[in-house]
């Protein structure tokens, strides 16, 4: 049997990361994936070759196991291995590979065991004898990400997928957050030798709203408060995402003040609830004092 590479088959070196190793995959699936090229039997064998490697580098456990075989390849060739199955064992061959839609070679070192064969515990000097099955394996994940304004994260949004020939729509709950990535099981690459789906992780960009910030669940936003306002107290009516509200201003509130008016904030992501609206008082000097006004302010510096 013909030993694979499955670095050489993502074009990446034995000494690349598992974000690299993912990196390639993806790019190499684009590619190859039989929805872009119909009809292309070349196309479609190079997709199952290179699913074939990701599924082995992209877990760092048989990625591990992979690399030991590759360092003992050679005992493995000289134990008797012709390519149906290993002679050398008690005399007994393994049979029964296959079906699993890859390689052969995938399917000896990387299938679930039966009869004593131990991959993880195999040994070179002999012993040992059994068959392998192939193993069921979970598909792998799909991603993809999200641009949402502030607002649809307030209110909750919906969003359409077209999944191979499967249009999917995904309901996101009020408050999510930036950067966070939401989990839709099973839509994602089908399984292997009847594993489950992979599934759909979904990440998250709210941009940046011209008016508010978001810390947390709290929101912020600058309000401007003319001078008399700030010295004397009064109301203001503030547009929120709930709509207006009248806000007290109590007597000598200060510039870059915060007024804290809770539950008008961002919603509680999966529960019950909001944060708070802090308003930053900005206070605002008229553009133009008439005499009358600047004598009054006068007496009130002297007084």
């Amino acid at each position: 049997m013909e030993y694979k590479d499955y670095y050489k088959v993502l074009g990446v070196e034995r000494s690349a990361t598992q974000d690299q190793i993912k990196k390639a995959y993806r790019k190499l699936a684009v590619k190859y994936h039989p929805d872009k090229n119909p009809g292309d039997k070349a196309a479609e064998e190079k997709f199952k070759e290179i699913s074939e490697a990701y599924q082995v580098l992209g877990n760092e456990e048989s990625r591990k196991k992979y690399d030991e075989l590759g360092a003992n390849w050679k005992q493995y060739e000289n134990m008797g291995y012709d390519g149906q199955g290993f002679q050398g064992f008690g005399g007994q061959g393994f049979e029964g590979f296959g079906s699993s839609g890859f390689s052969d070679f995938f399917d000896m070192f990387f299938g679930s065991q039966e009869g004593g064969f131990d991959f993880e515990n195999i040994s070179f000097g002999g012993g040992g004898r059994g068959r392998t099955r192939t193993r069921a394996m979970k598909g792998q994940d799909l991603t993809a990400s999200i641009d949402m304004t502030l607002r649809e994260a307030y209110f909750g949004s919906q969003r359409m997928f077209k999944i191979g020939n499967d249009t999917i729509k995904i309901s996101i709950k009020p408050g999510v957050k930036d950067g966070q990535t939401l989990r839709v099981k099973g839509k994602g690459h089908p399984g292997f030798n009847g594993g489950e789906n992979g599934d759909l992780l979904l990440k998250i960009h709210i941009t940046q709203d011209p008016v508010y910030q978001r810390d947390g669940d709290d929101l912020i936003r600058n309000i401007n408060i003319d001078i008399y306002t700030a010295i004397l107290g009064g109301k203001m009516e503030i547009d929120t995402m709930k709509g207006n509200v009248n806000v007290p201003i109590k007597p000598q509130t200060q510039n870059n003040s915060m007024l804290r008016l809770k539950g008008l904030g961002m919603p509680h992501y999966g529960k019950e609830g909001n944060g708070s609206l802090l308003l930053k008082v900005q206070l605002v000097l008229p553009n133009h004092f008439s005499e009358k006004e600047l004598d009054f302010i006068k007496k009130a510096k002297e007084a």
